[in-house]
């Protein structure tokens, strides 16, 4: 090795070093990150083109052919990264411009139609969303419940709550259909579309309405937040360390997009002008993904969409592998569908740049590379087909390595805690051997699956259940990937010899084995001890036991139970047989304790009247949290992650 070799990783290193307190909000710094990364991505490609691409004749023409496939895939994820970078090199908070409108004077307050969408969720699910918008504070605004399950104890909880309550003959266009039934029987100048699952904050409205004063806009967007854990938290044990999947789009890259004028609707937690809703012909029918649709359509009529970076909302997130496959499913076909489309993104009427960031790059590249990169060292080690031409490894050092730390270092730049690579790629590589085959069909056949609803509540988890058709692949890349390892360590059978490359390859090999192991993991379900998820909320309640009196503080509740923290007098108070809490915001709530632990108590609610309406109210209001937002360090998920795969 040369010292000339480890020159354009210094200079990554030093100008990372550098610069890396540089605002991130400003666009020049952003631009500037990206632009190191692509040219450094474009020299790499060039050297492998010139240098690498093309063996010796005595290698064979299979591995030739095979060569040259790599070098294709590298170039798409060349395209996939260049687009990511493009798209996070610009960033829009409208926080400040949300100020400015909610204080201007509304009178009289335009008419505000709120739809919540429904099939088939059981009311635990239900339930919080409406007693959500119901206390949205909006003075004109008319909550909606769209059942298309057309279920009788639906409409009796609306008529109960007096909610208005619409449902149809049949279930044409699934959610599509069902929002235009609506729309045809509702009359307010905007429409809040929330999904059956996701509650919104008290001041939706008056955060987001301000911005139709542009009457260029005709959808706010808002990211989704969620109150319980996904299957990616959950089944590798990091469900306090580590944010769910969809921070990342939803924090980072979404004010990103909106920057370029490339936000989209994600369906909930939007609002839209009625309007404009008008003018396209009312929510697209043509995809299963009827949101991203409806940006492209208004897109094309003058219409943009903005994206509002404020929790004003939360929701469930997928609870089980089920859910998460039919969601992703559903998001990566409607996606590929739009390509089909003349209103999708190759259709006429859009800027170049819109053309770019509509196209399904992500959904039709990042499964194949992910596997492949699994693929690529078992090749070698067990048929001896090398994936370039090795030059040597001070090439590797000066032309390759730079590009991954680049990119390393610009992921901790920009999104920080919202990232841990060793996760990611597990992730990634575990919903891989799934969704390949999804990508594949989407592309030969585009259209007649049907819509899915994703799965939630408390119908939607049965057991810690597996899925067994990932499990195996992966045992199976794992088993490939260690007879390669174990044949060319016995020189009598081994397929390849030892070169510079060899050492590559085993490393290669023993990382991707790390990751198929946390990737196996994922397959099967961890346990989810509650029914219904607890909000931390430490306030003050007065506490009736028996026939004392005295102060405690709620710990945390969820709308089931809570734990309350006694005063330091009754640590050795045995188990009381009656209790009553005052709870602000809901009143004396009756309490039915079931243990004592160190002066703590945890009861079950036993509700009078409507309580369990007020106690949803106060914990969805948005005043608590339970949501990680950033890793833990390093050093800690990878305890727990040890602890998941292995025990204590």
């Amino acid at each position: 090795m040369t010292l000339t070799a480890y020159m354009p990783l210094l200079l990554v290193a030093s100008i990372y070093l550098l610069f890396w307190d540089a605002t991130k909000s400003s666009n020049k710094n952003r631009a500037f990150f990206a632009l190191v990364s692509v040219l450094l991505g474009v020299v790499y490609l060039a050297w492998r083109a010139i240098a690498t691409l093309y063996l010796p004749p005595e290698l064979g023409w299979a591995n030739q052919v095979w060569t040259i496939l790599l070098w294709l895939v590298e170039l798409l994820t060349f395209i996939e990264v260049g687009t990511f970078l493009l798209i996070m090199s610009r960033t829009n908070e409208r926080s400040a411009q949300a100020d400015a409108l909610a204080q201007l004077p509304r009178e009289p307050s335009p008419s505000v139609d709120i739809l919540i969408p429904t099939y088939n969720e059981p009311i635990d699910v239900l339930e919080k969303t409406i007693i959500g918008a119901c206390n949205i504070d909006w003075p004109n605004k008319k909550v909606w419940v769209l059942d298309d399950g057309r279920r009788d104890w639906l409409r009796d909880y609306c008529r109960d709550r007096e909610v208005g309550y619409l449902t149809r003959e049949d279930n044409a266009h699934a959610k599509a259909g069902n929002l235009n039934h609506a729309l045809a029987k509702t009359k307010g100048e905007f429409i809040c579309i929330f999904d059956a699952d996701f509650v919104p904050f008290p001041d939706f409205v008056r955060r987001t309405i301000g911005f139709f004063d542009d009457p260029t806009v005709g959808i706010v967007q808002t990211p989704q937040h969620f109150y319980n854990k996904d299957p990616i938290q959950t089944n590798l044990s990091i469900s306090q360390d580590y944010p769910d999947e969809q921070r990342l789009f939803f924090d980072e890259m979404a004010a990103s997009r909106d920057a370029w004028d490339a936000a989209f609707c994600c369906g909930s937690c939007s609002i839209q002008r009625r309007a404009a809703l008008v003018a396209v012909g009312g929510v697209p029918t043509e995809s299963i993904t009827e949101d991203l649709l409806s940006t492209l359509v208004m897109l094309r009529k003058g219409y943009r969409t903005l994206y509002l970076n404020e929790r004003l909302s939360m929701g469930l997130a997928a609870e089980s592998i089920q859910g998460f496959f039919v969601q992703r499913e559903r998001w990566c076909r409607g996606a590929i569908q739009s390509l089909f489309l003349p209103t999708g993104p190759l259709g006429a009427g859009l800027t170049a740049i819109q053309r770019l960031l509509f196209f399904p790059t992500s959904w039709l590249i990042q499964y194949t590379v992910r596997i492949m990169l699994i693929l690529i060292p078992i090749v070698y080690l067990l048929t001896g087909m090398i994936p370039f031409y090795f030059t040597s490894i001070n090439d590797l050092i000066f032309f390759q390595v730079p590009v991954f730390l680049a990119f390393f270092l610009n992921m901790r730049w920009l999104v920080g805690g919202k990232y841990m690579p060793l996760v990611s790629v597990a992730a990634s590589v575990f919903a891989s051997f799934r969704m390949f085959p999804t990508v594949v069909a989407s592309l030969i056949k585009p259209f007649g699956t049907p819509f899915k609803v994703t799965p939630k509540g408390s119908s939607s988890v049965s057991g810690r259940g597996a899925e067994l058709f990932t499990f195996y692949q992966i045992l199976l890349a794992i088993a490939l990937t260690v007879a390669g390892l174990l044949i060319n360590v016995q020189p009598e059978i081994a397929v390849i010899r030892f070169d510079e490359f060899y050492p590559i390859a085993v490393f290669w090999s023993a990382f991707n084995l790390v990751v198929l192991v946390l990737a196996a993991l994922l397959c099967f379900e961890g346990p989810r001890f509650r029914r219904e998820e607890r909000f931390d909320v430490h306030e003050s309640v007065e506490l009736e036991l028996d026939d004392f009196k005295t102060l405690g503080e709620l710990i945390d509740a969820s709308v089931d139970g809570c734990k309350i923290q006694l005063d330091s007098n009754w640590l050795s108070t045995p188990l009381p047989t009656s209790m009553v809490a005052r709870i602000s915001g809901v009143g004396a709530v009756r309490l039915k304790p079931i243990r004592v632990n160190r002066g703590a108590i945890a009861a079950i609610f036993e509700y009078e009247a409507n309580q369990r309406d007020l106690m949803i109210a106060k914990l969805f209001s948005g005043r608590y949290r339970n949501q990680v937002d950033d890793v833990s360090g390093f050093g800690t998920i990878l305890a727990r992650l040890w602890r998941r795969a292995f025990g204590d």
